[in-house]
């Protein structure tokens, strides 16, 4: 654990778990609004004390008696337009499987990517964002956008939060066609392959 900054009398006490300042402007952001900030990449037992918990890049699941545990609201950034492509590659499975691209700020809880929504926002690509890596990267900044617009009502407390509507779709890892592998290849060219060649799966 790292104490990011120490400040008297902070506005928010905040845990964020996953990205470093490296990887993301929103630790940055909460501190110029007189947050004080903690982060780890770490696996993490519940810790009492914190207004809310942000859990952005994260690579560790959250058991639901740690959620329970913090005592406080635990957020997540994700790269879909709920319900739609929760879990793995959402950037992929949006174009593949022709649904909503979109980023989203919902609450964590036991499921995957299930939890109450937040805030969200449609994203659409312009001709020149025409390969997966660009589609990435947009939809990280503006995912990074809209939690920079949710911020002041977090800070006030007057955000609300709305069940997920509909079963959407979830994607794991393994679910990636292995015949998949060129994240720079024009995306309409890599979906027509696909095609072509049907896509391939491990058996394992």
């Amino acid at each position: 654990m790292i104490s990011i900054n120490q400040i008297d009398d902070p506005k928010k006490r905040i845990l964020f778990l996953g990205y470093d300042q490296t990887r993301t402007t929103l630790i940055d952001a909460r501190i110029a609004n007189k947050c004080a900030v903690d982060h780890t990449a770490d696996k993490i037992d519940a810790i009492r004390g914190y207004d809310c918990v942000i859990s952005y890049g994260c690579r560790h699941i959250l058991k639901q008696s740690t959620i329970d545990g913090f005592g406080c609201p635990v957020f997540n950034p994700h790269i879909s337009y709920l319900p739609n492509n929760r879990g793995a590659h959402p950037n992929f499975w949006s174009v593949y499987d022709n649904t909503p691209s979109g980023v989203t700020i919902h609450l964590i809880d036991s499921g995957i990517y299930t939890g109450p929504i937040v805030k969200q926002k449609y994203v659409n690509f312009k001709e020149s964002d025409h390969t997966f890596v660009k589609t990435y990267s947009v939809l990280s900044k503006s995912m990074e956008d809209l939690f920079i617009e949710f911020l002041p009502s977090l800070l006030n407390d007057t955000w609300t939060a709305k069940a997920q509507r509909g079963k959407g779709t979830i994607h794991y890892v393994k679910d990636l066609p292995t015949n998949f592998y060129r994240w720079n290849a024009e995306i309409l060219d890599e979906l027509e392959r696909l095609d072509s060649e049907g896509p391939k799966y491990d058996d394992k």
